[in-house]
């Protein structure tokens, strides 16, 4: 290995949100060479989420030996903050110490995210760092449904009667015991004497009141009530939609038991529309870059079986006119252009609709009106590629004949891409069937086989 100077050189201050290529040859050669001091000094500037980035990026011998040696300083936001693909492989490494030490210092949510998804030896190893309290308060939010609410919310909750007054309230927070209050917090949740919530109150609010003021003049305009086997995703779109910072979480006898903060909401969003692009994909939205080979590969060999089937049937299509193709060659060479301009079309309307769907923008009321505009944007770009094909097959082939089957065959697979891109997802969505996941394999198939029939069926009828 190249000799490297042993000054420790900052990280690239330039870019504080992003590891750079050579923050991770300096972090690596800190590792090789066993330098514990070296490699602190490299890794305290960065964030808990850039190690995470760090850890996911390297591979597993480099991890373990980089684990080993920064133990001293693991952070429990790391953990967090890390793929759960490699999770289970880092908390293996950790010792037991620090591990108990790292998750001591998260908050509740951030802990139940980090066990729910390992498994029950793990689980139980995390479980046994958190005190008898900490533990409860876990264990009782993984018995709510899994993406609920409940299993998303913080237990720390900072809360008031509803009768106190701005100074009460700034008493009692100035009093609170180091620990007593979440480490960050925006609202002060007002409830009545059966600790239903009635309200929320800024922080920027009681700040510039005076004392006297009550708090219930104080309270927010917007304020939702999550209950907890709330599905995630609509807590994530009540967020989105009404612009909340927090919201109570209330148990089915509307009993304060929880908070969830716009963190959390906004990283369900992300991580719905990620699952929504690999799904649109054919990819399992389990798939990570730090996959190895034999799980990758069983996560996208069924939606490749999908597309061999669906291209089966494309070709079926096409053999039904052999005898038309061997006499006409042109046929062979401009057929795969109906299909492809289908093919696109239609994944755009697809990924409008289905982003709609996820929105809940799309809805009954106004399903006709989208469904007929994509069909007039395919019958409008319709036409206005069949006046090219058609000139491009006069000019290649000076076939006149020719020129007008491509245009009418493109006109309707354009018109027949913005149908299905569009109602096929909607009907996904309507039977239970998650339209990102099923939609890509339908519509490719419906514009290949109307393209290729159109095409190659006109061609029969006016060219022989």
């Amino acid at each position: 290995m190249a000799e490297q100077s042993d000054v420790v050189e900052p990280l690239a201050e330039e870019n504080v949100y992003a590891l750079e290529p050579k923050d991770v040859s300096a972090i690596l050669y800190a590792v090789d060479i066993d330098d514990r001091d070296q490699l602190t000094a490299l890794m305290e500037p960065l964030h808990a989420a850039d190690i995470a980035d760090l850890l996911e990026q390297i591979n597993a011998f480099d991890r373990s030996r980089l684990l080993r040696l920064y133990d001293r300083e693991f952070d429990g936001e790391i953990l967090s903050e890390l793929d759960e693909s490699i999770r289970e492989e880092v908390i293996a490494v950790l010792k037991p110490k620090v591990l108990a030490d790292a998750v001591r210092d998260l908050d509740s949510d951030d802990v139940v995210d980090l066990v729910e998804d390992l498994g029950d030896a793990q689980q139980e190893v995390i479980l046994d760092a958190l005190e008898e309290s900490d533990r409860a308060m876990v264990e009782q939010a993984l018995s709510f449904p899994e993406y609920s609410a409940g299993r998303l919310m913080q237990r720390e909750v900072v809360m008031a009667p509803e009768h106190w007054t701005v100074g009460e309230a700034i008493d009692r927070l100035r009093g609170a015991d180091e620990g007593e209050l979440p480490k960050n917090f925006y609202h002060i949740v007002l409830v009545d004497p059966r600790l239903h919530p009635i309200g929320n109150v800024t922080l920027g609010k009681l700040m510039r009141s005076r004392r006297d003021v009550k708090l219930t003049d104080l309270l927010e305009d917007t304020f939702r009530i999550i209950p907890a086997t709330q599905d995630e995703s609509d807590v994530a779109y009540a967020f989105n939609q009404y612009h909340l910072i927090s919201a109570p979480v209330v148990d089915e006898e509307g009993r304060l038991i929880g908070l969830i903060t716009i963190d959390d909401a906004m990283a369900v969003l992300d991580e719905e529309h990620e699952e929504d692009i690999l799904r649109l994909a054919g990819v399992a939205e389990e798939s990570a870059l730090s996959d190895n080979v034999r799980e990758t590969t069983q996560r996208r060999l069924p939606w490749l079986f999908v597309n061999l089937v669906t291209s089966i049937l494309a070709s079926l299509v096409i053999a039904q006119f052999e005898a038309e193709i061997a006499q006409i060659v042109a046929l062979a060479v401009l057929m795969p252009i109906v299909a492809s301009m289908g093919g696109n079309a239609g994944t755009q309307s697809l990924t409008v609709a289905v982003r709609a769907i996820a929105t809940k923008d799309l809805t009954g009321a106004n399903v006709w009106r989208v469904i007929r505009r994509e069909v007039l944007v395919g019958l409008i770009n319709g036409v206005i590629f069949a006046v090219v094909m058609g000139v491009v097959g006069l000019i290649w082939f000076g076939s006149p004949a020719l020129g007008y089957v491509i245009a009418a065959a493109m006109v309707v697979n354009m018109v027949v891409a913005g149908l299905a891109g569009t109602m096929i997802p909607v009907i996904l969505e309507r039977i239970g069937v998650d339209p990102a996941l099923a939609s890509g394999a339908f519509v490719t198939t419906v514009t290949d086989i109307v393209g290729f029939f159109a095409f190659l069926g006109l061609a029969a009828v006016v060219l022989l």
